[in-house]
This record gives structure tokens, C-alpha cells and sequence, in this order.
């Protein structure tokens, strides 16, 4: 990637020059603190480049904008390029110049926004989308120079007080049309950038209590706000995807897309199951009882896989920790399941992570993302290995064989009724025996490869 160094960002950094490909034997606690030890971004894995397969990508909000502040406690960062009583927007340009420094430095291909983070909201919607312009001028400036590109944008119709009830969900149709409103700036200025995906990401799109909430009024806006939004990608020419990320519960007690299955039937209710895929977050689909990999699993199933937010909880823990991921044999079992499905097309691994509140050093954020990136390239090596072999594929291809048979295949075609069907046991006068699904041999298997 080919952008000089900005002076007023590279101040912040230890390194520089990008960190680089070092090989396993690295270690982050040799003399060299800084480089990749599995991230070979050129080499070829499955068939394309590492890059191109793992198509990481950092995000705005937690990286430059969150202060290291939680809810019983205030910021713990004190980054001078978001400092109490700043100018907002000579703020935002810096966090332009910071981030794009970062992303020099980590040599990732992508990155991601909201709206509000990287430009401030102004006293009126017309204040803030010229915010919204300036720093998206910056933006243009800034990917031309570097290569960097924009994976996905979003609105974020969450954290204005006007949004306590929800944006497209809201009970006051004046607020719908505002999120609209905001949305379609947004969507454009993903478009403006080349964006190769839009987010919506429904933050409090869901209920408190039923007392206060009509369930299927909501539900129609929802999906009315939807369609609005596609309308507009196909009336601007926007060709990325459009994308929904599944949330469970938190903040409110019920989501309406608390999963890729809910998401779906959302999906199909209003004939939008071609026009929106999700993206995916390791986090949310344990907080909505699932795994990772069951949710990625799912999606390609239904056809609506599209990207994933790269991060993990803690098991202590019941809430949204965002962490940088760190456990191998999962990444594993998840990349697993995006390779089955083919890969990604226009979406990546986009690192909605954030940092400890006592990791108050800007270098941490290299150290956390390169840590991730290796972790993840690890993992589609060992992914690689996994179906090179053939062993895992060989075992569930021979336990599913008997749906190829000719009575398989004419039960799936819908050429047998349940009469049928009773026939054809009588015939046979047996007992059909159970074969072994030998779950622990195949558990067994992955840790091999691990």
C-alpha cells in the first residue's frame, strides 16, 4: 500500500513501516515487537491470495473513537485526537489521518464506518450531512492515496436520544422519517467511497415490554423501512450488498433480528430474502444461544451469507465485551464453515473489537489487530489442511448417502406420499439400524489438524 506517511499521525505510533510477514518462528516477544508470524498476505490459500480470502478490514468506532469508558466508569484512553472541549470536526480530520496511519501500518485492505463517528452530529440533520461531507471528502482523499477501501458504512440510529425507542421501530412516525433520512446519506456516501457493502445495524430496533408495544405494527415498519432502503441502493446504482447484522437482546429485552433465523423469516415475510444478506458477529450469536459457526453454517444454508464482525465475549460474562479474538479451535470451526460456503464475495472479517480499558498505549491497537490477524490466518491455514484432506468431508458425505439412492432422491422430489412411504417399511419386514455419528472421533480430527 503505497501512502506516505502523515507526520501529524505517525507521531503515535512506535512503528514505521508496516509490519510485515515474519514467519512462525517470530515471537511478539523477540526484539522485533512488531510483525506477522502466519499473516502472509501474498500467499495462496484455497486457491486465492491470503488477503483476498481473509479481506480484513478495521473498524471506525471502537478503534478511533471509543474513549475506554463503560457504565461505571469514564474515558480511560485519553487519545488527544478525541479530547474533551476539541474542535469536532479538526478532531474528525485527525482521526482520518490516525486511522489511515494505522492502516498503513497494519497493511489491511479495508475499513469501516458509522456515520456519527467519523463525523459529528450537527444542531440539525442538514449540520450533520454537511459534517458528513466534509470528512467523506477527507475519506476520498485518503483511500485514492492509500488503496485502502471501504468494506461497509453505516448509519448509526442508535445513540441519539431520539432513537430510545428504536429508529424504523419507533412509535412516532416523524423519527422514522428522520433514521430514512439519515440512512440514505449514509448510503450514499458508502456509495460515493465504493463501498463494497451497507450495514443496517439495528441497535434498539426491538421492545422493553409488550405493555407498551405493538408487536406487528413495529414489525411492518421494519420492514417498510427496508425496502425503502433497497428502493434507494437500486435508484442511486449502489451495487454492493445490502446487509443485516443479527443482535440478540442487548440493550433491548427483545430484538427483531435476534438471529440469522429470525433475520430470514423477516426476510421472507417481506420478500426481501434476495435483497439482503447478514453480517454476522461471533459475539451476538453466542448471546443468542448459538455458536459462531452454527450462524455462519446457517446463512450459507439459506443463501444470505454475506460478512462477518470479528470478535469475541467473555464466558464470564453475559453482555457484549467485544475482545479481540484469541481462541484458535473456534476460529477454526468458523472459517470452516466459510470456506464450505465459498468464501466471502463482497463482504470480509471486519474486526469490531475494541481494546481494555487498561490498554491505554495507541501502539495496543497494533499489537490487538495484528495479534487477530495472525490468529485468523492461522486458522484458514489449518481450515486449508482440514479440506485438502478430505477425512471430515468423506465422513458426512458417506452419513448422508442414502438421500443419493433413487428412493432418497424421489422421497426429497416430493414422488412419495406418506402411504407410500408406510408401504415401503412393510415391505422390508426390518429395523432399520442406527450408524454411529461418531462425534468424537470427528472432534478428535479437528484437534489434529490444530
Amino acid at each position: 500500500m503505497a501512502a506516505s506517511r502523515s507526520s501529524s499521525a505517525g507521531q503515535w505510533f512506535s512503528p514505521t513501516d508496516p509490519l510485515k510477514y515474519e514467519g512462525p518462528k517470530y515471537t511478539p516477544t523477540s526484539r522485533k515487537p512488531f510483525g506477522y508470524r502466519w499473516y502472509d498476505a501474498n500467499r495462496k490459500v484455497l486457491g486465492r491470495r491470503m488477503e483476498d480470502q481473509l479481506r480484513f478490514a478495521v473498524c471506525w468506532w471502537h478503534t478511533l473513537v471509543w474513549p475506554g469508558s463503560d457504565p461505571f466508569g469514564g474515558e480511560t484512553f485519553l487519545r488527544p485526537w478525541h479530547a474533551a472541549g476539541g474542535d469536532p470536526m479538526q478532531q474528525a480530520m485527525q482521526k482520518v489521518d490516525i486511522g489511515f496511519e494505522l492502516f498503513r501500518l497494519l497493511d489491511v485492505p479495508y475499513f469501516t464506518f458509522h456515520d456519527r463517528d467519523v463525523a459529528p452530529e450537527g444542531a440539525t440533520l442538514r449540520e450533520s450531512n454537511a459534517n458528513l461531507h466534509r470528512v467523506g471528502e477527507r475519506l476520498a482523499q485518503k483511500i485514492e492515496e492509500s488503496g485502502v477501501q471501504l468494506l461497509w458504512g453505516t448509519a448509526n440510529l442508535f445513540s441519539n436520544r431520539r432513537y430510545m425507542a428504536g429508529a424504523a421501530t419507533n412509535p412516532d412516525p416523524e423519527i422514522f422519517a428522520y433514521a430514512a433520512a439519515q440512512v440514505k446519506t449514509a448510503l450514499e456516501l458508502t456509495h460515493a467511497l465504493h463501498g463494497q457493502n451497507y450495514v443496517l445495524w439495528g441497535g434498539r430496533e426491538g421492545y422493553e415490554t409488550l405493555l407498551n408495544t405493538d408487536l406487528k405494527r413495529e414489525w411492518d415498519q421494519l420492514g417498510r423501512f427496508l425496502h425503502l432502503v433497497v428502493e434507494h441502493k437500486h435508484a442511486i446504482g449502489f451495487k454492493g450488498a445490502i446487509l443485516i447484522e443479527p443482535k440478540p437482546c442487548e440493550p433491548t429485552k427483545h430484538q427483531y433480528d435476534h438471529d440469522v433465523a429470525s433475520v430470514f423469516a423477516f426476510l421472507k415475510a417481506h420478500g426481501l430474502e434476495r435483497e439482503i444478506k447478514v453480517n454476522i458477529e461471533q459475539n451476538h450469536a453466542i448471546l443468542a444461544g448459538h455458536s459462531f459457526e452454527h450462524e455462519i453454517a446457517l446463512a450459507n444454508a439459506l443463501g444470505v451469507f454475506g460478512s462477518i464482525d470479528m470478535n469475541r465475549g467473555d464466558d464470564q460474562l453475559g453482555w457484549d465485551t467485544d475482545q479481540f479474538p484469541n481462541n484458535l479451535p473456534q476460529m477454526v470451526l468458523a472459517f470452516l464453515e466459510i470456506m464450505r460456503g465459498g468464501g466471502f464475495t463482497t463482504g470480509g472479517v471486519n474486526f469490531d473489537a475494541k481494546l481494555r480499558r487498561q490498554s491505554i498505549d495507541p501502539d495496543d491497537l497494533i499489537t490487538a489487530h495484528a495479534g487477530a490477524m495472525d490468529l485468523c490466518a492461522r486458522a484458514l491455514l489449518i481450515v486449508e489442511r482440514i479440506i485438502d484432506d478430505g477425512a471430515l468431508a468423506d465422513h458426512v458425505e458417506a452419513r448422508y448417502a442414502g438421500w443419493d439412492s433413487r428412493d432418497g432422491k424421489a422421497i426429497l422430489k416430493g414422488k412419495r406420499s406418506l402411504a407410500d412411504l408406510a408401504a415401503q417399511v412393510d415391505r422390508k419386514h426390518g429395523e432399520p439400524q442406527p450408524v454411529s455419528g461418531r462425534q468424537e472421533y470427528l472432534e478428535n480430527l479437528i484437534n489434529s489438524y490444530i
